[in-house]
């Protein structure tokens, strides 16, 4: 039996990271999430930098989300993760130059799957079309998959439940994971990991940040 989804924190809210990213991780640190990560916009290298090096430092596994869909925006997404030292490069449309580079520099990569554009982003297309993309990726050797599950303009939890069962890969659900409804059909697809960010700046879970954090993580090991 695979382990329930993890939480993915994102120190995000409408797909930018927050000024006081680091702010808000150093009074969280010793919360139960184990994976962080942020946007590549609008933070300075040097301020990207000090905070994934005190991630690190506090034992937590690390991800880049790059919301782009170029191939020289995501190909500069994918340097700034390696220049930070990220454990995982997530979102980016899949480019074989933005997969190479992930593969000389020892980075996972888990590009979006679907017709995916704006910011905040929505995903379009249809469930056969994406898994088949993703098995496309996989024979590339692409780490897993960034589906915004939740952004799509369909069916979510048909897509969800879909998705995770026939790519056989690391699957995180990621974008407006909002309520508690939606961690329930995120236990029944059973995804590797889901982020959350908005929602918890916008008290969805609790109170605090760190209680919030909390709450997510201890509902999903229900």
């Amino acid at each position: 039996m695979k382990d329930n989804p993890k939480l993915i924190v994102m120190l995000t809210h409408n797909d930018k990271t927050v000024d006081n990213a680091y702010k808000i991780f150093d009074q969280c640190k010793d919360s139960k999430a184990k994976f962080w990560g942020f946007k590549e916009e609008p933070l300075p290298i040097d301020q990207m930098k000090k905070l994934y090096a005190y991630m690190k430092k506090c034992g937590k596994t690390t991800i880049l989300e790059v919301v782009a869909y170029t191939e020289e925006k995501c190909l500069e997404g994918a340097k700034k993760a390696v220049e930070c030292g990220c454990d995982i490069l997530m979102g980016t449309k899949f480019f074989d130059s933005v997969n190479e580079f992930c593969k000389e520099n020892n980075l996972k990569y888990m590009p979006f799957v679907g017709k995916v554009e704006g910011r905040p982003s929505i995903l379009k297309g249809t469930i056969d079309e994406m898994v088949n993309e993703a098995n496309r990726c996989l024979e590339k050797g692409v780490y897993g998959f960034d589906l915004l599950g939740y952004r799509y303009t369909e069916n979510a939890t048909e897509l969800n439940k879909e998705f995770v069962s026939k790519v056989k890969a690391p699957v995180c659900i990621a974008g407006s994971i909002n309520s508690y409804k939606r961690l329930d059909e995120l236990k029944d697809a059973n995804p590797w990991t889901f982020t959350i960010g908005g929602a918890f700046f916008e008290n969805k879970f609790g109170e605090s940040f760190n209680e919030q954090i909390n709450n997510v993580c201890d509902y999903m090991e229900k």
